[in-house]
Order: C-alpha cells, then sequence, then structure tokens
C-alpha cells in the first residue's frame, strides 16, 4: 500500500516534469544537460521510473526556471501545507554539505518535533483558562506576620 502511494507520488512528479518541460520548449536532451543530469535519468524520472534526490529536483527546477518548493510538494518532499517550516525544510534539503541520508533525518526529527509541539498545543488548555497561584511574597495574606 505504501509503496503504491510511492510510485503514485512518483508517477505524479514525472508527469509534472515533463508538463513543465513541453512548457519551456526544452527537449529532453536539452533539460538533462542543463540539469547535470543523464538523458536517460531523466527520461526514467518523467516515467516514473525513478525518484530522484532533493539535489537532482533542484537541479531540474533551476533549469526548467520553476520553484523547487513546487517540485519539492510534487515528489512528497514537502507537504502543500507546510507554510510553517517550510524554509527550515527548503534549507536543509538545498544544504550541499549533507548527505540524502542525512536530510532525510532531519527532516524527520523536524518534522516529528512539529507534530508533538502541535498535539501540547492542541491539548493544553488556553492561557485564559489558566489560574495561576499567587507567588507567597506576593500574597500578604499566604503568610501570618509573625511578632
Amino acid at each position: 500500500m505504501v509503496k503504491s502511494k510511492v510510485t503514485s507520488a512518483v508517477g505524479t512528479l514525472g508527469e509534472y516534469l515533463r508538463e513543465q518541460r513541453i512548457s519551456a520548449e526544452m527537449s529532453l536532451r536539452q533539460l538533462a544537460d542543463q540539469a547535470g543530469v543523464s538523458n536517460p535519468y531523466l527520461s526514467q524520472i518523467e516515467r516514473g521510473l525513478r525518484k530522484p534526490s532533493a539535489e537532482v529536483l533542484q537541479q531540474i527546477a533551476k533549469a526548467l526556471r520553476i520553484s523547487a518548493e513546487q517540485v519539492y510538494v510534487r515528489a512528497g518532499i514537502l507537504s502543500p501545507d507546510s507554510n510553517v517550516g517550510g524554509s527550515v525544510e527548503l534549507a536543509v534539503l538545498a544544504d550541499p554539505s549533507l548527505t540524502e541520508r542525512q536530510k532525510h533525518s532531519l527532516l524527520d526529527v523536524y518534522h516529528s518535533f512539529l507534530a508533538l509541539n502541535s498535539r501540547v498545543t492542541d491539548d493544553a488548555p488556553a492561557a485564559d483558562e489558566i489560574a495561576e497561584e499567587p507567588h507567597p511574597e506576593e500574597n500578604p495574606d499566604a503568610h501570618p506576620a509573625q511578632d
């Protein structure tokens, strides 16, 4: 079931990239040359047979002069509603000093923190529902004066 979802996402990505390439009036060979990937590899991406790395997607997006973020969304790397952490995700994905495995690990940890914080925020009472206890020094009635 998970595999079909991944294949579906990759197929959709390939179709999207093919549409963008045709819109840009570029041949497969021209795009491959400009993106720095092989012609057969790019063909496999477009046909949904390969899942490219974030770096390859960034190179393809740059060659097509389209948003890398949109390509990442199509590839399933970014979620469409990731306005909160989009810049963090993009920074991780664009960092050339990290390996693909490191990028995915960082993003997994980041997303788990976001999910945890979301649950904590959803379960936490509203600020006006929290009754704070006065600090003993602030409340003279809390400790009777000693004579």
